[in-house]
Order: structure tokens, then sequence, then C-alpha cells
């Protein structure tokens, strides 16, 4: 059974630190980017494609097809590939776009990773999503989550320059894998894409990366990531806090200095610290 890690900001209690997801979800007057229920998927059914198997696993990573190698063979995967192929056929857009799938995986190899950073499912308006937890395309403006985000990093470090963009990909460049735990939605309906799969593919992911590397720091915000921390070993750094849904973001979200806190648990390992400040243009 793994433990729980060094949990340098408490699981939150239910009273603060789960608000729940759909009053967070009626904040501010969208759920673009509010926290959802913490879901319990059975096994994907439906019907396998062999060929959609083969074409979505050759969008995955070079370096990750090999650490993840055995995703391929299970009997989820082609039903996920099925489905997401068929879903990009109809009308409604898909978001990320095909080719942005797995950015998160392409910016930072297994071999990369020192911080985890988990969201739930992919932003769902159009020009938003590109394959990173909580990340929009510049120049698109940042969502109110990431707004949250950038308020208690600037609260944080107050060093760090406000931009107006909300691109990540800098910090996924540094070897922060910003990973959803669904990676791909259906225009306008968040978590459309749930319960077929992806939840297996990226506990993988983390599982994998758990077992085979040495004290990396996991950042759980809200109850749907911590409910991840039964697939993390012991020996790594877990880093909590409340989602930063504008709602929740007030009850245990702000004033956490995750951002701090990182970067210390990467000096104690005597590794490069993060550097948190965007560029003006990314």
């Amino acid at each position: 059974m793994k433990l729980l890690a060094w949990v340098m900001v408490s699981v939150l209690a239910s009273a603060a630190g789960c608000a729940a997801p759909e009053a967070a979800a009626n904040d501010v007057g969208t759920a673009e980017d509010a926290e959802q229920e913490i879901r319990t998927c059975a096994p994907p059914t439906g019907a396998a494609d062999p060929a959609a198997a083969t074409a979505l696993w050759a969008r995955v990573p070079r370096p990750w097809r090999t650490f993840l190698g055995a995703e391929r063979t299970k009997d989820y995967f082609p039903t996920l590939a099925a489905f997401v192929a068929d879903a990009r056929t109809k009308p409604a857009a898909v978001f990320p776009p095909e080719d942005e799938t797995f950015t998160a995986l392409e910016l930072a190899a297994p071999s990369d990773v020192q911080v985890v950073i988990l969201g739930q499912d992919p932003y769902f308006n159009p020009n938003q999503a590109h394959g990173l937890a909580f990340s929009v395309k510049a120049p698109t403006a940042p969502p109110p989550s990431l707004q949250s985000i950038f308020k208690e990093l600037r609260g944080d470090l107050p060093e760090t320059k406000p931009v107006t963009h909300g691109s990540l990909v800098a910090w996924a460049k540094q070897g922060v894998l910003m990973l959803n735990a669904v990676l791909t939605v259906e225009e306008g309906k968040p978590g459309s894409h749930a319960c077929h799969g992806w939840e297996t593919f990226t506990d993988a992911v983390i599982e994998t990366l758990s077992a085979r590397h040495d004290k990396l720091v996991f950042v759980l915000w809200g109850s749907y990531a911590q409910s991840k921390i039964p697939l993390i070993d012991a020996r790594h750094v877990i880093i909590t806090g409340a989602h930063p849904s504008p709602r929740a973001a007030r009850h245990g979200f702000f004033g956490t200095r995750p951002f701090s806190k990182v970067n210390a648990a990467l000096l104690a390992q005597h590794k490069a610290a993060i550097d948190w400040q965007l560029p003006a243009t990314p």
C-alpha cells in the first residue's frame, strides 16, 4: 500500500478544501475551469478499433511510448482510441486539436520531469486548450482558474512580473508536467470525454513516474487531483491545496505558496529551481 508522502500543505477538510464543484461551476457565470466531482469510472465499453489505437499511439511522443509501452497492449486503449477517433468525425469540435492532444508529454520527456501539476479536463471553449493543464494558447486571456494561479504566484513570489497571456509552455519546458486526467473534451461540454479510458492512461503516467523516479514533486489542487495520491509512492513530495477555481480558491488556495514550496523541495534535493517567470511573449 502506497503511503502519503511529505504533504507540505495539508489535505483539505471537506468543509474548506472541497468546495462543492457544482457551486464552483456556477461562480463568475462560467463552468469552463470549475472543479469537478471525483469520478469513479467503470472499464470503458464500446467497439475497439485497432487501427485507431495504432494512430493514437503513434501520436504519443516516442520517449513516452517507451516509458508506457505496456499501455498500448491493454484492453482499454483500442476502445479509448475508437471513442476519440469517432468523436473527431462528428460536427461538434473536440479540444484540443488532434496534433496537440499530447502537448504535455511532448514538452516534458519522462527523463526531464521534475514536477507534476495535475488538472482535470481540457478547457472546452475554442482557442483555449492546447494540451497543457491550466494553460491556454496565446494570446488568449487567462481563464478564471489561471487568473487565480497567477494571483497566487505574485503573492508567493512578488518578484514575478504579470503577463497578459495564459500560455504555460515555459514552465513545461523546465520539466513541469502539466497533465490533465482526461486529454480531450467536446466543445461546450465539460467532462464529456470522461470515463472512456483517458483516466486509465494518465493514471499509468502518474504511477509509472512515481515508480521509476526519485523524489518528484506532485502539485495536487482540489479533491479530484488529490484522489490520485494513492498512485504516488511515499518517497515523493506532495503539495496540496484547494482548486484554483474562483470560489474554491478563497478556501484554501490563496496563501498556500505552492511555487516557492516546489522550489524549496527541488533545492533540498540539489535540483534546479523552476523559473516561474513567464516570458512577456510566449
